[in-house]
C-alpha cells in the first residue's frame, strides 16, 4: 500500500505565496504520477497539477501561471508552490499518486487525507 502525507496547509493572505509538500511511503515498487487536487466548499474535486516520473508537469489552466509543481523522484516527494493566491484558491488540497505495488502490477490511485489552505485577509 501507499500512504501519502501532506503538509503545509494554513492561512495565507491574498496575493501571498504558500507551499505544500507530500511524501509517499509504504511498500510499493514505483510511483508513476504524483500531484495535487483540491476541493473547495460546495464544489467538486478538481485537478491542480500533476507530474510524472520523467518530470513532465500538467496544470489546470487557471493555475498554470501561478502554481509550480516539482518532484523529487528518489524521495517520492512532490511540492506545490502556490503564488499570487486568491480567496477562490481556498480549498482542501489532496495529494494524489499513481503507484505500482510490484513490477508487474498496474498502477493504482492513492490519496492523502488532505490539507486545508485558506486564503483570507
Amino acid at each position: 500500500q501507499v500512504q501519502l502525507v501532506e503538509s503545509g496547509g494554513g492561512l495565507v493572505q491574498p496575493g501571498g505565496s504558500h507551499q505544500l509538500s507530500c511524501v509517499a511511503s509504504g511498500n510499493f515498487f514505483s510511483v508513476h504520477i504524483m500531484g495535487w487536487y483540491r476541493q473547495a466548499p460546495g464544489k467538486q474535486r478538481e485537478l491542480v497539477a500533476d507530474i510524472n516520473s520523467g518530470g513532465l508537469a500538467n496544470y489546470a489552466h487557471s493555475m498554470k501561471d501561478r502554481f509550480t509543481i516539482t518532484r523529487d523522484v528518489p524521495k517520492d516527494t512532490v511540492v506545490l508552490q502556490m503564488n499570487s493566491l486568491k480567496p477562490e484558491d481556498t480549498a482542501v488540497y489532496y495529494c494524489y499518486a499513481e503507484a505500482h505495488l510490484t513490477y508487474y502490477s498496474r498502477s493504482a490511485p492513492y490519496w492523502g487525507r488532505g490539507t486545508k489552505v485558506t486564503v483570507s485577509s
